[in-house]
């Protein structure tokens, strides 16, 4: 089901989709390269990401994810389609001082309205950084 090519047209609503999220473009998230139910986006940790030891802020870790997630399931919908969270448990493993943040989404089920999708945050150097568990809803 998933890490196939998109039709063209699932491909230009990807493309529009990340420059009408605000939060996203507040972030600084960029989609890297998404497939069929697959998604990698990227986020370039800069001060303003970091809580006041240096570490990343676990928001803006979450925010990757949530981004992530979502376009990993706009690959899979009809047009008109849309969904939300529903709910989202990250487990945070290793602190993040810097560099660049790749979160890579993959579906794990999609159903008539519910869609199960998990996540991995890898760091600059490749070391897996955060997991994540997913639910979405259609709305």
């Amino acid at each position: 089901m998933t890490g196939s090519k998109l039709s063209r047209v699932q491909l230009r609503r990807v493309q529009k989709a990340i420059g009408t999220v605000p939060y996203a473009r507040l972030l600084g998230i960029e989609v890297e390269e998404v497939s069929s139910g697959v998604a990698t986006l990227a986020l370039e940790v800069r001060k303003e990401l970091t809580q006041n030891h240096g570490v990343v802020h676990g928001g803006a870790i979450a925010s990757l994810i949530d981004t992530a997630t979502a376009f990993a399931i706009i690959s899979l919908l009809a047009p008109k389609e849309r969904v939300t969270t529903v709910d989202l448990t990250i487990s945070y493993l290793r602190p993040v001082n810097g560099g660049r943040l790749r979160a890579t989404a993959r579906v794990v089920r999609a159903g008539r309205r519910l869609f199960v999708v998990s996540a991995e945050v890898l760091d600059k150097t490749g070391k897996l950084t955060t997991t994540a568990l997913s639910t979405y809803i259609k709305v």
